[in-house]
């Protein structure tokens, strides 16, 4: 069969990748032509074009580069009707793969979601597109199953989060050398994970870098993002004993004692890794209003209280993230009777995910369902 596969940014090329490993599995003869990464195509296949030349973030700058989207989105509509896929398969990046999903529809080709929109928190409208449009839509949340087929009567597929398998088939490493290459100390280490985009990093670093004066029997530690050198974070922790390591974050946690955290997917990758966590965010008193007049009610920001609907790691937002609740909120997850609540905590969290193998189930249904 012939697959074609498009996936937006570092995620969904990550998770795409190991679909396409998946479906290889799967079937012996599958031809993979995409739109996605570096990983997707150490996976096989061809690739189209590199998402790093649609990484396109924040609404101005979409609205900048508009028409160079909208120029992507005719290219790729032309390169699919060429390659007649038996299947096209879109990966997260909602806003251009809603798109090319009501053109592959009209010309009757199947249509699969892997990773839904996160409609439960804005943006609802969408359910009616996805309905409208998608065949087969794959979820990663258990709550997300009721929400499409409770409330929206859509029947979907629940297959287990794909971190859970990134995570479990990670090689471990050896801490000594790690310790070592990057110069850390012998004490615990606080992870610093102050986000990727450079709005995040600045609202949210400079709190969090001052908490080593606060703690200075652990060491704190920046997970650097992708492509992020030191030279930028230094203009927040210059007065601070910080220490920085570039694009390896799940090293990092794979050692880490406790870690302060951005809210976001990084906030259940920490608790995969079962490093506790105080979750903070924080933004412009703009953005901040806007966000707020767009997410829909929601109890908790974090993917690990989401999931588990209780608050099982503390969430301090936008005033609450100050250095007077950070320190207060630090100081429990470095104790070891409040740890190991977290840890139990965290295994019940793994286990409502509903474990590995989420590549593998979404290939499976999507072979099975084209013959």
């Amino acid at each position: 069969m012939k697959y074609y596969l498009i996936a937006g940014e570092a995620s969904g090329d990550l998770h795409a990748s190991n679909l396409m490993k998946a479906l290889y599995q799967k079937d012996a003869n599958a031809e993979i032509r995409f739109w996605g990464g570096d990983l997707m195509q150490n996976a096989g296949g061809t690739l189209v074009k590199h998402y790093k030349k649609m990484a396109f973030m924040g609404f101005w700058e979409v609205i900048k580069n508009i028409r160079t989207l909208s120029g992507f989105i005719t290219e790729c509509k032309k390169d699919i009707e060429h390659y007649q896929p038996d299947a096209v398969i879109l990966v997260d990046y909602a806003g251009f793969n809603l798109r090319i999903a009501q053109y592959v529809h009209g010309i009757g080709i199947p249509v699969h979601f892997y990773i839904a929109p996160k409609v439960w928190a804005w943006n609802e409208k969408r359910v009616e597109k996805l309905k409208k449009y998608v065949d087969n839509l794959y979820v990663i949340f258990p709550f997300e199953k009721p929400y499409f087929e409770e409330k929206h009567q859509y029947p979907v597929h629940y297959v287990g989060n794909p971190l859970q398998d990134v995570i479990e088939n990670r090689a471990p490493i050896d801490e000594f050398e790690f310790r070592k290459k990057h110069q850390l100390s012998e004490k615990p280490i606080i992870a610093l994970l102050p986000g990727s985009r450079t709005q995040e990093i600045k609202h949210m670093l400079p709190l969090m870098a001052k908490m080593s004066a606060y703690f200075p029997d652990y060491q704190f530690v920046i997970a650097g993002a992708p492509n992020r050198k030191l030279d930028f974070y230094q203009l927040y922790i210059a007065n601070f004993d910080i220490k920085f390591i570039e694009n390896q974050t799940y090293d990092l946690l794979d050692i880490a004692y406790a870690a302060l955290v951005t809210s976001g997917t990084a906030t259940l990758e920490t608790a995969l890794f079962k490093v506790p966590q105080v979750v903070c965010y924080k933004s412009s008193a703009v953005s901040y209003f806007i966000a707020k007049n767009l997410v829909k009610d929601l109890k908790y920001i974090s993917l690990v209280n989401l999931v588990m609907d209780a608050p099982v790691v503390t969430e301090l937002i936008q005033n609450d993230f100050n250095e007077i609740r950070l320190q207060k909120e630090l100081l429990p997850i470095l104790n070891d009777d409040f740890r190991q609540q977290i840890f139990e905590k965290y295994l019940t969290l793994e286990e409502k995910l509903g474990g590995e193998g989420a590549s593998i189930k979404v290939a499976d249904i999507i072979t099975k369902s084209l013959k």
